[in-house]
């Protein structure tokens, strides 16, 4: 397979996966593993995510206005303070995990069970808020559980940060459409963060003799996971307004049933 069509092929598995809460990262490493396309290192991986996040924002307009024009008011401080206090947990849990020298586990086991384990989350927190009254207000408890399940999302592929963190809010009582938006606004200055380290770490810190990146295929691959992304959260903001999260969780895990089969017929 040439490498531009792999490429494009990766930018649209990243870009209906990174907002859904299906977990991107488990369904690259997943098509990585079976060679049904070629593996990528962690930069490409990382600045396709980041591309991704980035092309969401133009779906936040009336948050973005408020942020712009409304920033004086005390509503508006709140919120972004939330969105602030959730990303340096995360951003101080991973500054803590590099310098461990965490890496991402590559086998397939923990990814199943991380989508079996958030699939059945979904399915059995849904049927629990059945008939719930639910909250439109973001708590300092909510910003708190969603920087925290960010970094559980991190540590365990398969798991998804959106997933992880949408079922974090849905627990904590809050709305289905407001705990999407707060989870993916949170989710833009992780990203970038992310991308920014790794592009900056690539581009001064090079090993002598380690395989230079391929930066047009980077750029190709972001694009297209940017363009896929809008549609798919344009797609899914306007889902929740009117649904719950249950069919996502039911696909969590037929999905790891079939990793699990793989696995078990191809150890």
């Amino acid at each position: 397979m040439p490498e531009w069509i792999a490429v494009i092929l990766l930018g649209i598995v990243e870009g209906i996966t990174e907002f859904l809460p299906v977990s991107s990262t488990g369904h690259l490493l997943l098509a990585e593993h079976l060679r049904w396309l070629p593996r990528q290192t962690d930069l490409f991986n990382i600045v396709i995510q980041t591309g991704a996040v980035l092309a969401v924002l133009p779906l936040f307009p009336e948050r973005l206005r408020q942020f712009a024009f409304q920033w004086r008011e005390k509503a508006t401080q709140d919120y972004a303070l939330k969105i602030l206090y959730a990303f340096v947990i995360t951003g101080v849990g991973g500054v803590i995990l590099d310098k461990k020298g965490f890496k991402l586990p590559e086998a397939l086991a923990p990814v199943a069970w991380a989508l079996l384990l958030g699939g059945i989350g979904f399915v059995v927190i849904e049927r629990w808020l059945r008939g719930k009254p639910l909250s439109n207000e973001v708590t300092w408890t909510i910003a708190i559980a969603v920087g925290v399940g960010q970094l559980v999302a991190a540590v365990f592929p398969g798991a998804s940060r959106s997933g992880t963190t949408i079922l974090a809010c849905l627990l904590l009582g809050l709305a289905r459409p407001a705990a999407t938006e707060f989870c993916f606004l949170v989710g833009i200055p992780t990203m970038v963060a992310a991308g920014g380290l790794k592009i900056f770490k690539a581009l001064h810190h090079h090993a002598p003799g380690a395989p230079q990146e391929n930066w047009g295929m980077v750029l190709l691959g972001t694009v297209v996971a940017a363009a896929v992304s809008f549609v798919a959260v344009k797609w899914l903001l306007d889902y929740v307004r009117t649904h719950t999260f249950t069919a996502f969780g039911w696909y969590r895990i037929g999905l790891a049933l079939v990793v699990f089969a793989l696995l078990y017929l191809h150890p």
